[in-house]
């Protein structure tokens, strides 16, 4: 049941957004290394801890690589995030966060084919926590509400994430089509995997 392979076609931003759309990811992967520290402090499984490892070292990676693309340092940040401590509710908040990250990449390796590493990386990613999220949801019972309850509110508040991510001034004009795309593209992924029905889905403010 994978939902990783492309729902649909990415958008072809023009070239001016190539700047702010790679100084978007150098804050995204900023961000996506502290969770994955942070995940590493909570309750989940060995195998799950021992990708952590490796998902880590990804980000790294990715961080280094956008911090030389754009000129500057990511911004340093004093504290861990906090995370949910169940390994069921941090794993729905993961894949929610990975799968936001992948749909990026997709926008980003169609001005940037030589990026296309990261996207691999973005897909493994994402393979990983959804063949975790199904495995607990095929479990059924308290886990599998909570995690319904964490996916749902994950989902209200991506409009407000997005609207952060594309605050940029160079993404005016494509701000509302990639919005667009990128809610339709995961809510569609959360509905395949369980997480969401759709007339909860349709009732996102």
């Amino acid at each position: 049941m994978s939902t990783t392979s492309p729902l649909a076609d990415p958008l072809h931003l023009p070239p001016e957004c190539e700047p702010a759309l790679l100084e978007r990811f150098l804050k995204a992967e900023a961000m996506a290394l502290w969770a994955v520290r942070s995940a590493q402090l909570q309750d989940a499984p060995l195998n799950v801890q021992t990708f952590l490892r490796k998902h880590e070292a990804d980000e790294q990676g990715h961080l280094r690589q956008f911090e030389a693309l754009v000129g500057h340092p990511s911004h340093g940040r004093g504290r861990l995030p906090a995370m949910p401590r169940q390994w069921p509710v941090l794993a729905v908040q993961l894949y929610g966060y990975e799968s936001l990250g992948l749909e990026f990449a997709r926008l980003l390796v169609v001005l940037r084919p030589d990026l296309a590493s990261i996207l691999a990386d973005e897909e493994a990613h994402v393979g990983f926590f959804e063949r975790e999220v199904a495995r607990l949801l095929a479990g059924h019972g308290l886990s599998a509400d909570q995690m319904k309850n964490s996916a749902r509110a994950w989902w209200r508040k991506l409009p407000r994430t997005l609207d952060r991510y594309l605050e940029a001034p160079a993404l005016a004009s494509v701000r509302a089509a990639v919005t667009a795309g990128i809610l339709a593209t995961i809510e569609q992924r959360l509905i395949r995997m369980g997480l969401l029905t759709p007339p909860s889905s349709q009732r996102i403010s």
